[in-house]
This record gives structure tokens, sequence and C-alpha cells, in this order.
């Protein structure tokens, strides 16, 4: 995933901060004139959860109404989505999504919508890279001894995940087909963090948030990032890409609106997106969840999330996940 220059980011932002005043007038008596509903297809704590907490915090205070975040968990995700796909296309209903909906677009065979068709792309958020991580009874200290040693065990070693189709699991899946080992998928729907530490499970590639407390008093052992590049979270653990060339598997998140919302809406949402991201107060809650800023343009992030969607579509297929 393309990190922006700091410069370039910070230029970026201000550019947005600083469009015409007669645009912000204009519009500033229509939109927004009563309180946003966000949906999240999560349950209240989740990442996707706090992110759009985040989200909705910086919009309440640069739009003067009020963001309100409302969770409706399931399937996935897909709840959610279709709640906002069935709203009005006004701008009072958005939806924040993460790399979800690119697995649940070839995941799910019958689906009550397209995402790529009926939501619009508003901004996105940020990338949250994720950390491969083993129990430290398993002797492999780097991703190359770590290939080594499943290679020389094959069906041995257990990977854990957050279930099919999870992001955690397309991770896994995606480094199994690039290096060609072979490990066992154990998939949770609580979590997997307890076997984890007793060593019922050897590896996850899990979010960086949930591993970097043990990580660092030496419960867990980080291998590397799924990320490009390495992670400002964990700058002495090396990416995966720096032993498998090409290998990226980074959550993100951003937000969406119904597919007709009207485009001077979500013009101005994605300017006050983006401007809020260099908050410094929102840059340093996202550094404290391991993520990073990765503003974009509507169109740009639409392409964007199109490209997720083929490239887990093809990890899904070849790996013959279903959901759970």
């Amino acid at each position: 995933m393309m990190k922006l220059p700091r410069r370039e980011f910070l230029h970026l932002a201000a550019s947005a901060a600083a469009l015409p005043a007669v645009s912000r007038i204009a519009n500033a008596d229509t939109y927004p004139s009563r309180p946003v509903r966000i949906i999240v297809g999560f349950p209240a704590g989740n990442a996707s959860d706090t992110i759009a907490r985040l989200a909705a915090q910086s919009l309440s205070e640069r739009l003067g109404q009020s963001f309100i975040i409302e969770n409706r968990p399931g399937a996935g995700g897909n709840i959610g989505t279709e709640v906002v796909v069935k709203a009005p296309s006004d701008g009072y209903t958005l939806l924040n999504f993460g790399q979800s909906v690119s697995i649940n677009a070839t995941l799910y065979d019958k689906l009550n919508f397209n995402f790529m068709r009926d939501i619009a792309p508003v901004a996105s958020i940020c990338s949250v890279p994720n950390v491969v991580v083993v129990n430290p009874s398993l002797p492999a200290k780097t991703i190359p001894e770590f290939i080594a040693y499943a290679k020389a065990n094959p069906g041995k070693i257990n990977m854990a995940s957050a279930g099919n189709g999870s992001a955690s699991h397309v991770a896994g899946e995606l480094f199994k087909m690039m290096t060609s080992i072979d490990l066992v998928h154990v998939p949770y729907r609580g979590s997997f963090l307890p076997d984890l530490l007793a060593g019922q499970v050897q590896v996850v590639f899990g979010p960086i948030p949930v591993a970097i407390a043990h990580i660092r008093t030496g419960k867990l052992r980080a291998l590397a990032v799924t990320s490009a590049a390495r992670s400002e979270a964990l700058p002495d653990i090396p990416a995966v890409a720096e032993f498998v060339p090409g290998y990226e598997a980074s959550g993100w998140y951003g937000i969406g609106a119904p597919e007709k919302t009207p485009t001077e809406i979500i013009d101005r949402l994605n300017t006050e997106i983006i401007a809020g991201l260099a908050d410094p107060r929102i840059m340093a809650r996202l550094s404290d969840l391991g993520a990073v800023p990765m503003p974009m343009m509507s169109d740009e992030f639409g392409k964007f999330i199109a490209a997720a969607t083929e490239k887990w579509g093809k990890v899904i297929r070849a790996a013959n996940i279903k959901p759970d």
C-alpha cells in the first residue's frame, strides 16, 4: 500500500482545509443541518468501531453537527452495509467499512447488494498493518526461519484466525500461497489470544493492537508486519515483503454513502475527513492504534477498493474459503 510522504500528505490536508470559503458557505445551510448516522457493521470496541468514533468526533467538531455511531453487527459487516444501501441518499446515513468488504464480495455467494455499485466511496481514513506473531515455543525467530521450519514440518503448525474469511485468515492464506507452505487453519469465533499464548496454536497474522503488549513482554514473538513497509508501531520488526517480495496484507478503513448521494456532499465530507487526518490529536490516536493515515480523494479510494476486491477474490477462490 502506498504511503504518502509526510510533506505531501500535509500539503494535501492543508489544501483541503483551505478550499474557498464561498463553497463552504454555500453548503452551510444545507448540509449537515441535523445529526448524521455512521453505521458500523461490527460491535462496539472492535477496531472498525474505534476508527469510526475518531472520524465521527473529528467531523462533529469540523462541521458543527453531531455524527452518531450506530453499531449493526453481523455477517462480517454485511448487515451494516445493507442498512446503508437501503438508506436515503441524502448524506445523513454513512457507512464505516474496511477490508472486509473487499473479502465479502467473493466470500459470500448471495449478497443483497453489490458493494461497488451500491456504496459510493467518500474517503479513506487509515491503514492498519497486521503482525505475524508466533508462540515463543516455536524455534523460528525470522520469516525465513519460519518458512524453513514450516516446510520441514508440513501440516504441523496451527494458524489461528478470527474466523473463516476474516482478514487474519486471508492474510495467512496469501502467505501460504506465496511461500508454498502448509499451515493448518484454526478459526475462532471468540479470541484466539488465550490459545496462542498457551501454545495450542502457534502462529497468527493478527492486528498489531491485539498483540503489541504481549510482544513487548516477550509472551509472543513478532516475526514481521504485513504492510509493504515497516510500521512505526513496531519499528524494529521487518516487513514480510523484505523476505517475500510483493506480499502485503494491511487492514484499512474508510467512509461510504448510499450510491446516489449528491457529489457536493461527498466532496465536502472528503475534504473535512482529509483535513481532520492532519489534526495532531487524530494522528496521535491513530498512531496509538498502530494505524497510518491514508488520505485519498473519493475516486482514488474507489479504485483502491476495486483493486483490493480483485486481490482477495483470487485468494478466496484459490484457497476455497467458505464463510462460517
